[in-house]
């Protein structure tokens, strides 16, 4: 009999993972973005983009519950529409995943730990891998455990800029009428919303990651819902408020023009000092990095397991159950993608992998129906994935030409996969049906 994961998660180490994939290290940077997008009314784009990102947190809401397994998105896409799109979302996630992970373990190394301490930077790249690496085999328990004192400690700091914000307005030094500019030299009322979202969007991802945690928590049925939809409304109430604050104490040119637009408020408020922010955003970055790797390695050890990528990544280490193989394989590559430097080029087209992810698990749902899955699962009303598919085919009108053609090559890397796993299927299926006949 196969091993299978061991079921140690419960609500609250579920709610933590998604709270601090959600909000990550992005948040560091987002309001900055965002301004320069939309305007002063950062607030408005913020608050659209939850909207959008739980429409489709409803979709896996429903087939986390009905489907608990490690597979996740590449799961639901196989059991809706084959192998072969199995292979190719399961592909778009995973490439994302990778990434992702590399691109933290460079910024990690970046600008804020030099401002604490000068080390070689592939130095710091390959300890810092190599150490998510090891808390992943050590147990997922051990890792979220991490996870939810680093993300408690990303919260304070957060809770901090909103309070210093909240202390610039009440003395005077905040300017409340940027709250409802809306608009830039480029865009209209309309366009600069609509501009403003799509990054925004980008910033609630993360929480689809958590759905290949569904085979190791306790109770899915019932944790699953109530961790997502709670973890995306604070996570919201966390980026409006950020946005208020941050809007009202500082002019929108120079928030727009900051690399560090929390930062500015900090600077403006007084009485903290700065280096303090550049130890929360390590623990943001590092934190990040550790949920994505998680989420990779889970995702081959499923998709192994579906026989979409090669069964050596299913391996499970006896003694921890861990999938160790698939731990060290994801981390390799993410390695691999930080020490080439080609990590920067590759995450401009993270946000459309994810959008076909996120399109073919709320097409999953309305082609599952019929399937009973789980007894007693979470559903949500059917209208939900259809606003939900309409969301991200609508976001995908708004990535420019030079993101799809990075994307496309990626996304034909993926077709190609699936290609050689229908081929192989189908070899697999012509052997087998001469044995079952003698």
């Amino acid at each position: 009999m196969a091993t299978t994961l061991k079921r140690a998660v419960s609500t609250p180490l579920l709610y933590f993972f998604i709270l601090g994939d959600v909000l990550g290290a992005g948040v560091y940077v987002l309001v900055g973005s965002v301004a320069k997008e939309s305007g002063g009314a950062v607030w408005l784009p913020l608050t659209l983009a939850l909207g959008l990102a739980t429409l489709t947190a409803g979709s896996y809401a429903e087939l986390a519950t009905k489907y608990p397994r490690a597979g996740g998105s590449s799961h639901y896409a196989t059991a809706a529409f084959g192998p072969a799109a199995g292979s190719l979302v399961g592909f778009c996630m995973l490439a994302a995943g990778v990434v992702s992970v590399g691109a933290l373990a460079r910024a990690f190394a970046g600008d804020y730990l030099q401002e604490l301490v000068s080390l070689p930077t592939l130095a710091v790249v390959v300890v810092f891998l190599v150490a998510l690496a090891l808390l992943n085999i050590r147990g997922i328990k051990e890792s979220l455990g991490a996870n939810a004192v680093a993300t408690l400690i990303e919260l304070s700091g957060l809770v901090l800029i909103i309070g210093l914000g909240a202390w610039l307005i009440v003395r005077g030094d905040a300017d409340l009428d940027r709250l409802t500019e809306v608009g830039t030299a480029e865009h209209g009322v309309i366009g600069a919303t609509l501009a403003g979202t799509v990054l925004a969007f980008y910033s609630f991802a993360g929480f689809e990651t958590s759905v290949n945690l569904a085979e190791e928590v306790k109770d899915p049925r019932r944790s699953y819902p109530r961790a997502l939809f709670g973890a995306l409304l604070t996570a919201g109430v966390v980026y409006v408020l950020i946005g208020v604050v941050a809007s009202a104490a500082v002019p929108t040119d120079e928030l727009a023009r900051s690399s560090g637009p929390l930062l500015e408020v900090v600077r403006l408020a007084g009485g903290v000092p700065e280096g303090l922010f550049s130890v929360v955003a390590l623990v943001a970055v590092a934190n990040g990095a550790l949920l994505t790797g998680i989420m990779s390695s889970r995702l081959a050890y499923g998709m192994a397991n579906d026989g979409l990528l090669p069964p050596v990544l299913a391996r499970v280490l006896a003694g921890r159950r861990t999938p160790w193989v698939a731990i060290l394989a994801t981390a390799a590559v993410s390695l691999i993608l930080a020490l080439t430097g080609e990590v920067a080029s590759l995450a401009e087209t993270m946000v459309l992998l994810l959008l076909v992810v996120f399109s073919s698990v709320n097409a999953a749902v309305l082609v599952l129906r019929r399937d009973e899955g789980e007894p007693d699962h979470f559903r949500m009303p059917t209208v939900v994935p259809w606003l939900g598919l309409a969301s991200c085919l609508f976001l995908f009108t708004q990535i420019g030409g030079d993101i799809w053609l990075r994307g496309l090559i990626l996304v034909g890397l993926g077709v190609l996969l699936a290609v050689v796993n229908v081929i192989r299927a189908r070899r697999t299926a012509r052997e087998t049906v001469p044995s079952n006949a003698g």
